[in-house]
């Protein structure tokens, strides 16, 4: 991945580097601040070629202090990410008419304004007034840009090759066929129940229809699908198919897939998916969420723009950041030899539709029945409201292997108690998990190389005991 986003960000070793650290520092002081600004919250994003710098966004400048005290940069601004999603829920109302003269329309965080591209700006604007909404919070774009659909349509392929038909391990990325007419790309491997699938796009096949995979061996059959309005699918796999909690890369190897935590604006991402030569693996930054996009097939909405490039066939790939899944491949515009846009279904979106289970690297906690009491390591103490600690006892633990740390806290029923696990980098601590719910019961998991670690435990809000759970690797 570092290679990658070093080839397609064009940074040195040591940039991309920074910039993944920095991701992994700043990610979750946004989330965190998100939750005390509470409906002030304006947007967060990431600033500068390593990442460097944290802009939090609110609507109130006495939360200014708050956020420049987390290390952030505050930004003053008159609509929240609430009242700017309202604005672009009106144009959603309005989205037949509007579609006829607009490609793309998305919520920008950078210009507190919702965004519109578009041909034919002038009747783009007269369509707007016809929304109900404020002039000042959209901003018209002209645009040429054309979004298109991902999968390659193809004539049948040879039949199975006996030498590869051990080959049944599914990871990210890989190809598969659509009753042996459509090239798309794996996604993430899923369950549901005991039934295991993966995840791709809606528009790759309908239900009933039979995949086989990129071997060219019977593989499964499209459980469900949606599109237009959505782009996600998901297809149960026969017996003969292993799907793995892996995404593949472009130099045979793989990604580990540890959880689904989201990435704001500026984050890096990187896309695993099919193309004629073979697993394309190409980087960018997320540009904007909140996207709606005007296919000739028809509308797509809520995907996450891109700056990644993509090709025929990606349709369905797998797209991470730092490990966590942020979504498959719908559609783009422009190609990887002269640069575009890819627009990617979130997979929360895509879980929550069908039901369905991220299969992760990281396991099962040995806390499995919810008790923090069932970890090798248990802490108590207690906390007033808004009040913190390091553990263990103000200090750190040292750990000299690569592996999972595994952190459970569970505090009263009511209160909103938080987990941060940090690492020393240099002589700054930088939070490299989080876990961070509205809920007394929180758990995390980090693949950590070696070094010094220590857990914060914050209360959000209420009063009274914790106790605190975790391995030392």
């Amino acid at each position: 991945m570092l290679t990658a986003i070093q080839r397609d960000l064009d940074l040195t070793a040591d940039q991309a580097q920074s910039r993944l650290l920095n991701e992994s520092r700043l990610i979750p002081v946004a989330v965190h601040l998100r939750r005390r600004l509470d409906d002030r919250f304006a947007g967060s994003w990431l600033l500068g070629s390593i990442a460097q710098t944290l802009v939090v966004a609110t609507t109130s400048r006495a939360d200014a202090a708050r956020i420049s005290a987390e290390g952030a940069q505050p930004l003053i601004v008159s609509r929240s990410l609430a009242r700017l999603e309202e604005v672009k829920e009106k144009l959603d109302d309005a989205q037949p008419a509007l579609s006829k003269v607009s490609s793309v329309r998305y919520v920008d965080v950078r210009t507190n304004k919702v965004v519109i591209l578009s041909s034919t700006p002038r009747a783009t604007a007269n369509s707007v007034k016809t929304a109900g909404v404020a002039p000042a919070a959209i901003q018209v774009i002209t645009s040429t840009e054309q979004p298109r659909l991902l999968q390659a349509n193809l004539r049948p392929g040879p039949p199975a090759d006996p030498q590869t038909g051990l080959q049944t391990r599914l990871v990210g990325g890989q190809a598969y066929y659509v009753d042996t007419a459509t090239r798309c790309s794996v996604g993430f491997s899923v369950t549901r129940g005991d039934q295991k699938g993966f995840v791709s796009a809606g528009h790759c096949g309908r239900p009933g229809n039979a995949t086989i995979g990129f071997n060219r061996l019977a593989q499964g059959t499209v459980q469900a699908s949606t599109f237009p309005g959505g782009d996600h699918s998901w297809i149960a796999l026969n017996d003969t198919w292993t799907p793995r909690p892996l995404v593949g890369n472009d130099s045979g190897g793989t990604m580990r897939v540890y959880g689904s935590k989201e990435a704001i604006e500026g984050s890096s991402v990187c896309l695993s998916g099919s193309s004629t030569t073979g697993l394309d693996w190409h980087c960018g930054t997320i540009t904007q969420r909140d996207t709606d996009v005007t296919y000739p097939e028809g509308v797509v909405d809520h995907l996450i723009r891109t700056s990644i490039c993509g090709e025929p066939g990606n349709a369905g790939a797998a797209v991470l950041a730092i490990g966590h899944a942020q979504g498959i491949v719908s559609g783009g515009s422009g190609s990887c030899t002269t640069g575009g846009v890819t627009y990617v279904e979130p997979i929360g979106k895509i879980l929550t539709a069908y039901d369905l289970t991220l299969m992760t690297n990281e396991g099962k906690a040995p806390a499995s029945t919810g008790s923090c009491q069932a970890y090798p390591t248990v802490l108590t103490g207690t906390l007033g409201s808004g009040q913190s600690v390091y553990q263990p006892n103000g200090l750190y633990y040292r750990t000299t292997a690569t592996r999972n740390h595994y952190g459970c806290m569970e505090s009263n029923a009511g209160g909103d108690f938080d987990l941060y696990l940090q690492k020393r980098i240099g002589s700054t601590w930088s939070t490299v998990a989080a876990s961070d719910s509205p809920n007394p019961f929180e758990e995390l998991a980090y693949w950590g190389s070696p070094g010094d670690y220590r857990y914060l435990v914050i209360s959000f809000k209420g009063v009274g005991p914790y106790t605190l759970g975790y391995t030392t690797p």
